[in-house]
């Protein structure tokens, strides 16, 4: 069965500018309302980043132009592990795409990088992404308290444990997995990536 059908097409999702892990939050919590217990099961919430918290991504829509890359602190996509598709609302390329495609074009996976632009990735399922996540918001305030970009319209997600863990979803120190796990890219690739 094609699961991918059973998810919104891009501009059917909730969507706002720079809050990427409330982004796919929403597209989760869709897939939960709608009852597909199977999707859900098979998807993971990806925390993209590193210690330097500079991580080159290319097909990016902030970046104007499809052969130009964007340098995130952080991002995060929806991956649906039996079909190794990438929901990226946020990217250039289709929505969904092959993990192929983004690892080749998103990620330019074959480019060797300096040590402060390798890219790790927290890989949280999207069920334990649902009931842990917080964020209150404040990573986009200024000293002066002006929103860098506006937030969403609906109220801050918060969890039964928490109103901001944002912090140790993008931290991606091995040695505290408190949600998820940490891979490299080249571990995450090689586990997923569907051959033939």
């Amino acid at each position: 069965m094609n699961m991918s059908s059973e998810l919104p097409n891009r501009d059917e999702c909730t969507y706002t500018k720079c809050y990427c892990e409330e982004n796919v939050w929403k597209l989760c919590k869709y897939i939960e309302d709608s009852g597909k217990i199977e999707l859900l099961s098979n998807s993971y919430a990806i925390f993209i980043s590193n210690h330097y918290r500079t991580i080159p991504l290319w097909k990016q829509k902030a970046s104007k132009r499809s052969d130009t890359m964007v340098m995130w602190d952080y991002h995060v996509i929806l991956f649906v592990e039996n079909e190794s598709l990438i929901y990226d609302l946020d990217t250039m390329l289709g929505f969904p795409c092959s993990l192929e495609e983004y690892a080749t074009e998103a990620f330019n996976f074959n480019m060797k990088l300096k040590p402060q632009f390798e890219r790790l990735l927290r890989v949280v399922p999207a069920t334990e992404f649902l009931k842990t996540f917080a964020s209150d918001r404040t990573h986009m305030l200024t000293e002066d308290g002006e929103w860098t970009s506006p937030p969403p319209d609906y109220p801050p997600i918060s969890s039964s444990s928490s109103t901001n863990n944002l912090q140790s979803f993008i931290s991606m120190t091995k040695s505290s997995e408190q949600f998820g796990t940490v891979q490299t890219l080249e571990e995450f690739i090689n586990k997923y990536m569907l051959k033939g």
